[in-house]
């Protein structure tokens, strides 16, 4: 089938451009080459094909017509061949915009006009080099004009559709429902098939005896009827809710309980739709557009409409007059707006003093960055190859050094007996030029101690501490010790005397935490669990786990050495233990075992050792 007959017949299948198609044009062409009609093996006579590029010059700032497209037009492609900032704009031959009309930049997305979808891609700003583009499947079925909105200059427009070459006498009556896929009907004609038969109850004559090949059956005394409905599940617009039905009888319609009905078959969840107050409207914005200027403050604009909620649960909206959202106030549709501010550098005062009041210091001044209005703004919106010098050296000549020195410490390093006193020295540049031009000499430094002596120690009481001992753990947390003694201090001998006449002093930890390195995983294990049997021979169990020194669970440790998790317990030999005090009271209580008789008190009590004897047995029977 050629293209041509195609577009004069209703299709039976998917034009091989048609974007609802399941497969792309050519595929399940196996061995056949498609042609730029998308006819497999054809010739490319079926059609013919429209392209080119449109080189913009130098315009003027408003919208530019560059292209018409016609009626009937398929595969229709629009790609701005580099990225700018101008923008394509599509209307109807009448005048009705499409995309982007009124001075208003829509969203990217699908837009339905002239009887096909149309997808407008606006790529990021920032990251991609590609430009604006306009795609549609086709075919349309009214003329379309094509626009550019001029701000930017040297950019060009690629532009690819193709037609249908119509032959017979009945290309008038192209539209673009004759190139969809036809829709199925499913339970509204019948199938002449299938249709009801002659011998089928709903073929009778409400008067006609039904003949013996068909089994009527008794009507039922009760049925399912609908009783009530559920709320509506919206609170405006089109909902749903749920149709409660409950047991009646046929006769009378009189309300029953519902176990009369169940021998017939419930009709089960059934919803219908509701309809409510109609949705409030509401201010559906668009994206801004660019700004009308790249420096100093501009304008940009953005679409306004007003739109209202319909279908199931809100499912889609439609534009609507704006009188519908008076009740809020609409959104501005133009703002002020500054892509780059036009700014330069002023100098805001004079150079400072030099920072140091001798050798090589700084001065500085105020240098800012200030737009077209005079305000100060940051540095970035100014040329910083222009930017005037803010810092600068200064020499005050030659500095002179001293020693400085602070006062003595007013305590002496030792309670008794002799100690010391200290003071801190320091070299530091002189800002008296009446001082001599030299630098620190070591020979001339001050002291910094001073012998002090507060009398010789007698009967002085303190805590003497030893050495701290070996950390109790190779690897992770640990304890070490020391030995803390109470000693009398009588010039200068040390003697251990007893710690309370030293509890008046703050005694120092005989013990710390210590921690020498990080283990390695290891086994940890609980208790073992109580013997699963008291004698002849049991098991215990335990809990093993590996673990790191944070308590995670690790898989490191090495199985060769895990704890086992099961042993044995009690395998010794059980024992029938008899209190002293059961004792047979009859010589045949022999016959009273072999008669199983000791199952009534009567005979365990006068035979009691014979039936003590059978009962332990048994249980050891079952235990085993």
């Amino acid at each position: 089938m050629t293209l041509l007959l195609f577009f004069l017949c209703p299709p039976t299948e998917p034009a091989p451009w048609d974007s609802d198609s399941s497969s792309g044009p050519g595929e399940g062409c196996e061995g056949f080459q498609v042609d730029v009609c998308g006819v497999c093996a054809g010739d490319g006579s079926s059609c013919e094909l429209f392209n080119g590029t449109i080189f913009l010059s130098v315009l003027s700032v408003r919208y530019h017509k560059i292209l018409d497209i016609p009626s009937g037009a398929l595969r229709i492609k629009i790609q701005e061949t580099h990225k700018t900032r101008n923008y394509l704009a599509l209307s109807m031959a009448t005048g009705e915009s499409v995309i982007n009309g009124d001075w208003v930049i829509d969203r990217p997305g699908q837009f339905y006009a002239a009887g096909t979808q149309f997808t407008y891609k606006r790529p990021n700003e920032i990251r991609s080099r590609a430009g604006e583009s306009i795609t549609a499947p086709g075919p349309t079925n009214q003329e379309l004009n094509l626009f550019v909105i001029y701000q930017q200059p040297d950019a060009a427009v690629y532009y690819e559709y193709i037609l249908p070459k119509h032959t017979n006498t009945h290309s008038d009556a192209y539209s673009y429902s004759s190139v969809l896929p036809l829709v199925e009907s499913h339970g509204i004609f019948p199938d002449s098939e299938n249709s009801v038969g002659e011998n089928s109850l709903s073929s009778f004559h409400p008067n006609q005896v039904p003949s013996d090949s068909v089994t009527l059956e008794p009507v039922p005394l009760y049925s399912w009827m609908a009783m009530a409905t559920t709320p509506c599940s919206t609170t405006c617009g089109t909902g749903n809710r749920q149709v409660l039905f409950g047991c009646v009888e046929r006769a009378t319609q009189t309300t029953v309980l519902e176990d009369l009905c169940s021998s017939i078959t419930h009709p089960g969840p059934q919803v219908e739709e509701c309809q409510s107050q109609p949705c409030p409207a509401f201010w559906d914005v668009g994206e801004w557009s660019e700004c009308s200027k790249t420096c100093g403050p501009g304008f940009q604009y953005r679409q306004v409409i007003c739109r209202q909620t319909q279908g199931q649960h809100g499912s889609s909206t439609v534009v609507v007059a704006n009188s519908m959202c008076d009740d809020t106030e609409m959104p501005d549709t133009t703002s002020v707006c500054q892509l780059k501010i036009c700014s330069e550098w002023q100098i805001r005062s004079e150079w400072t003093e030099c920072s140091v009041p001798c050798g090589v210091g700084q001065r500085s001044r105020e240098v800012v960055c200030v737009d077209n209005l005079g305000d100060i703004v940051s540095d970035e919106e100014c040329n910083m190859a222009l930017r005037p010098q803010d810092l600068q050296n200064c020499d005050k000549g030659v500095c002179a050094s001293s020693w400085f020195y602070s006062l003595w410490s007013e305590r002496c390093s030792a309670d008794c007996a002799e100690g010391s006193r200290s003071r801190s020295v320091v070299c530091l540049m002189s800002q008296s030029n009446s001082l001599p031009l030299d630098d620190c000499d070591d020979e001339d430094k001050p002291d910094e101690l001073m012998q002090c002596d507060l009398g010789p120690c007698t009967q002085r009481l303190e805590w003497y501490t030893g050495p701290w001992g070996q950390c109790s753990s190779e690897c992770g947390n640990g304890t070490q010790s020391r030995g803390v003694v109470c000693v009398v201090q009588n010039g200068g001998h040390l003697e251990v005397t007893s710690d309370d006449l030293c509890s008046h002093l703050p005694r120092p930890p005989t013990a710390q935490s210590c921690y020498l390195k990080s283990c390695a995983a290891q086994w940890f294990m609980t208790e073992w669990s109580s013997c699963s049997r008291s004698c002849e021979g049991g098991f215990r169990v335990r809990e093993v786990r590996c673990l790191r020194d944070d308590l995670t669970s690790s898989h490191d440790c090495d199985p060769a050495l895990e704890p086992a998790k099961q042993e044995k317990c009690n395998t010794h030999i059980c024992t029938l233990q008899i209190d002293e005090s059961c004792r047979d009271m009859y010589y045949n209580c022999v016959v009273v075992v072999q008669a199983r008789l000791c199952v009534y008190s009567y005979y365990r009590t006068t035979c009691c050792a014979s039936c003590s004897r059978v009962i332990q047995r048994d249980s050891l029977h079952t235990i085993r």
